[in-house]
């Protein structure tokens, strides 16, 4: 009998993985014949210790298969992925990782590729991966894991993408941090084709 309900609850997982791994490759296809795209950004800081969040406009450059920028405030913030390598610009100042040896930023990384080249990577076998629908957006969750040693650095808890499942817009990109506190991208005004330099994410 015990054998019996955990074949069905094995059974019930796998269908339930299959069909959100369906809605996500079908929100994504559209990137599939785009090499390059740009996208007003809209940036927004909470601080739970701030009453007024911080805002700033911005613009996105994606060039695949894996350039991501997100650039605000005049080029004095920005998140730069360039492969395997992470540049985050606070106020004018540069903080650099590698996702191959930051856990923190390598699903992230797989995820974004994922997205921008059509669904080519198989998000299903990230274990720190959650796919969800809600409404007519899938909504990407991803909670690394980090071990006891390298909590302390941790800058992300969570990042939360949502994709629009009609236009294949990402619409909102939020990086949760510790203490409530986040940092929110919400993206609109898509040019899917649009030229993007390389020179662009140096």
């Amino acid at each position: 009998m015990k054998k019996t309900l955990s074949t069905l609850l094995l059974l019930l997982v796998s269908t339930v993985l299959l069909a959100q791994n369906a809605q996500y490759q079908k929100a994504v296809a559209k990137y599939k014949t785009v090499s390059s795209l740009t996208a007003t950004a809209v940036k927004t800081k909470h601080k739970s210790s701030v009453a007024k969040d911080a805002v700033a406009q911005g613009t996105l450059y994606v060039k695949k298969p894996n350039k991501v920028l997100i650039t605000t405030n005049g080029g004095k913030d920005a998140l730069l992925m360039n492969g395997t390598n992470f540049t985050m610009t606070v106020s004018g100042r540069k903080f650099k990782t590698n996702s191959t040896q930051n856990p923190q930023f390598k699903t992230f990384q797989n995820v974004l590729e994922s997205i921008f080249t059509g669904g080519s990577i198989d998000l299903s076998k990230n274990n720190d991966v959650e796919i969800t629908k809600s409404g007519n957006n899938v909504v990407i969750t991803i909670t690394p894991t980090v071990d006891k040693k390298n909590a302390k650095r941790q800058l992300f808890t969570s990042f939360v993408l949502t994709i629009d499942s009609k236009t294949s817009e990402l619409r909102t990109l939020r990086m949760n941090e510790k203490k409530g506190n986040y940092t929110e991208y919400k993206f609109s005004g898509y040019q899917f084709g649009a030229t993007v330099s390389d020179s662009q994410f140096k």
